[in-house]
């Protein structure tokens, strides 16, 4: 049974830092992409970044280029999103997502998801 676990999501003061996890289990992570994704409210899910796991390849949104770092634990089968510098405009909830083959930055592409972590940049 595929399963994404997300957690590490929280409350936080403008300029602070969180580190989220994505935890996956019941397919071969080697043979897929994950992705970070977030959904403010009334607003669409959004791409924030994803990773090739075979090759440790990432990519992000320009939105969050240079704040947000995706980090891989092969042996935790984890994923990480390093979150810096974090504004009021990047509270959502944010969601782990797989897909098979190379990475994407599409929503629909993804048919993995997790539970989502609420995020709340706030003073």
């Amino acid at each position: 049974q595929v399963q994404l676990v997300e957690s590490g999501g929280g409350l936080v003061q403008p300029g602070g830092s969180l580190r989220l996890s994505c935890t996956a289990s019941g397919f071969i992570l080697d043979y897929h992409a994950l992705g970070w994704f977030r959904q403010a409210p009334g607003k669409e899910r959004e791409f924030v970044g994803t990773i090739a796991w075979s090759v440790g390849a990432t990519d992000y949104a320009d939105s969050i280029k240079g704040r947000f770092t995706i980090l891989q634990d092969n042996d935790k089968n984890t994923m990480y999103l390093q979150m810096n510098s974090l504004k009021p405009e990047d509270t959502a909830v944010y969601y782990c997502a797989a897909k098979p083959g190379t990475w994407a930055i599409d929503v629909q592409r993804y048919i993995y998801w997790g539970q989502g972590t609420q995020v709340t940049v706030s003073s």
